[in-house]
């Protein structure tokens, strides 16, 4: 059988950490696999996207090298998906690559606070657009504010663990604000 067809054959079975974890221990043995499983996660095209995207985010998390050739794709994408699961998993793989130039950074910037700001978006996906964003304002410390009153904006409104993560992050912004003043 080829690997295309026993990778859509394990993504499809069922979802349970077990089975990605059999997904990523094919990509452990034969690392080439990885483009494959990107690439039924990229196309976004339900269950089995999802489960690849999982897959594909906790390989590249102790092989962030797999994900570099794949970054350009990443990031023309990412923001064209609907699913909370397929925003988390991309976000996370975005929140531990080197950040994008040019239009990607404008897009992932203009898509990170719309996520940030709304309040049909899931938790998860809106910690980590605030730490890219953050990561982001150490580039340019004019999105810093913005940042800070986004997340007062929303901290009321949001569950416990946006306003645990959130508040975190506000009193570091609220620190470097407070000495760039200075």
């Amino acid at each position: 059988m080829a690997i295309p067809e026993t990778l859509e054959n394990l993504l499809s079975r069922e979802l349970s950490r077990r089975n990605i974890d059999s997904v990523v221990a094919l990509m452990e043995q034969q690392p080439r696999i990885f483009g494959e499983v990107f690439r039924i996660f990229i196309r976004d095209e339900g269950a089995t996207s999802r489960r690849a995207a999982w897959a594909a985010d906790l390989y590249s998390e102790s092989h962030p090298e797999a994900l570099l050739p794949y970054l350009t794709q990443l990031w023309e994408n990412f923001f064209k998906f609907s699913h909370d699961g397929m925003k988390r998993h991309s976000l996370r793989m975005i929140a531990r690559s080197p950040l994008p130039d040019g239009e990607y950074l404008g897009i992932l910037v203009s898509s990170c606070f719309d996520w940030l700001l709304s309040p049909v978006v899931a938790v998860a996906p809106k910690v980590h657009c605030m730490d890219i964003l953050y990561r982001i304002s150490e580039l340019e410390p004019d999105l810093k504010m913005e940042l800070a009153d986004s997340i007062e904006w929303r901290i009321l409104e949001e569950s416990p663990g946006f306003r645990s993560h959130g508040n975190k992050l506000l009193t570091r912004l609220r620190k470097e604000l407070s000495t760039k003043l200075l």
